[in-house]
């Protein structure tokens, strides 16, 4: 009966970062691969939940307080102005918002551009509209964006550029200059920008999150989505929106009520709580998951690591394996997992350099299999425990074992 599968169905595969949290599980190794956090939720904000549902706010629900707060919000953090009553979706978290927005903009033969390295949904959510991605690689060690090759890559079938920004995975923050050149680019191709800014308040060393909807011209052509999953470590709520100019956020909610009718009600209500929390929280947050970065940076770094960009939000740490290391990304996780019981995810994943434009094809991509992703939102003990298991395996001349150089690397 495989046949009977719908050609887009035949193309999607397991998402191969749940495939690593599952052998994780099975394995009991340390998971530094899926992002999401393994201490708990902020009280307040699973109390409000559990006071939604023994208030018996337990069915199809729309709360249009989450959209007057974030109106405000976006006011206030970005100065764009935002009718609450028509250019808000609630929807299951970022990826239905973004899914949906997908849906509501792309046709087939669409051609939308995105960043190499790039999390994998956005490529999936193109394909299964029919539109076509094209990849534009940023340049490692700093993942800086290349004008030339955004120009280069734009077409007269380009509808769309897709920006995440902090970035997963390698935690970059786009500059203002870059988010210029990306606005001058939406306005010469008269293209559209769908934005994922679910890491709007994890930034660090005072570097600050822009919204490419707030420079000049752009808001109207531009659909942000996000989410609470990341601010406030509830990956499993499932509460997200898209902000868009009216008719946009228009299609974006009617997808969305055929896909699912509505987000979880007990938790839109706690969402209110979350939406109104106090700038001190946010502080907090910044503060407490830049200690954790800086403390995997340095255990890793100490074993021998290439960190050489230190990540400005996210929650993600994007390593260079060293140059001597005879392993390819894929094979120094398998070893990770065995000989350590501890998992990341293999950095080629991220990469995707058979959707280049022919005029990128010919540079070296050698780099896309020496990256490896660690996720550190994760609880101290955690992290304790993935550094000292990682550091058994250092020798005693401080070398660690999984790096040491293969037969053919020495040879050559």
């Amino acid at each position: 009966m495989e046949g009977k599968l719908s050609s887009v169905a035949k193309t999607l595969t397991p998402s191969p970062i749940r495939q690593l949290s599952l052998l994780a599980q099975r394995c009991n190794a340390v998971n530094l691969a899926e992002g999401f956090p393994d201490f708990p939720a902020p009280s307040h904000l699973k109390n409000a939940a559990i006071s939604a549902i023994n208030s018996d706010f337990n069915q199809y629900r729309h709360v249009q307080g989450i959209c007057d707060n974030l109106a405000k919000l976006m006011k206030h953090t970005h100065g764009l102005d935002v009718n609450p009553l028509t250019d808000i979706a609630i929807c299951c978290g970022q990826s239905e918002a973004f899914g949906a927005a997908v849906f509501a903009t792309i046709d087939r033969g669409d051609e939308v551009i995105l960043f190499d390295p790039s999390y994998e949904t956005y490529q999936a959510c193109i394909v299964m509209a029919g539109g076509i991605p094209v990849y534009v690689p940023l340049d490692p060690p700093f993942w800086t964006l290349d004008v030339d090759k955004l120009m280069n890559s734009f077409t007269t079938k380009t509808k769309a550029v897709v920006l995440n920004s902090p970035q997963n995975p390698t935690g970059k923050v786009f500059t203002k200059d870059e988010l210029e050149k990306i606005a001058e680019a939406c306005h010469t191709w008269d293209c559209l920008a769908l934005t994922d800014e679910v890491y709007e308040h994890i930034t660090y060393d005072k570097v600050e999150h822009i919204s490419l909807a707030s420079l000049p011209g752009m808001q109207k052509r531009t659909i942000i989505t996000s989410s609470l999953s990341k601010t406030y470590s509830v990956t499993g709520w499932r509460v997200g929106w898209a902000i868009a100019p009216t008719c946009f956020a228009s299609a974006i909610r009617n997808i969305h009520v055929k896909l699912t009718d509505s987000a979880p009600a007990p938790f839109q209500e706690a969402a209110l709580t979350a939406l109104q929390c106090p700038s001190e929280y946010f502080e907090l947050l910044r503060s407490d998951y830049e200690s954790r970065r800086d403390y995997t940076i340095r255990f890793l770094a100490e074993i021998g690591f290439q960190v050489q960009f230190k990540p400005q939000g996210s929650f993600f740490l994007f390593a260079e394996l060293p140059e001597d290391c005879g392993l390819s990304d894929v094979e120094f996780i398998e070893e990770l997992i065995k000989q350590a019981g501890v998992v990341a995810v293999p950095g080629c994943g991220f990469f995707h350099r058979d959707l280049y434009s022919e005029t990128l094809l010919q540079a070296d991509y050698n780099y896309q299999n020496r990256y490896i992703r660690f996720a550190f939102c994760k609880s101290d003990a955690t992290l304790a425990a993935a550094a000292k298991r990682i550091g058994d395996l250092v020798d005693s001349s401080r070398l660690f074992k999984l790096f040491k150089p293969s037969r053919k690397t020495v040879a050559t």
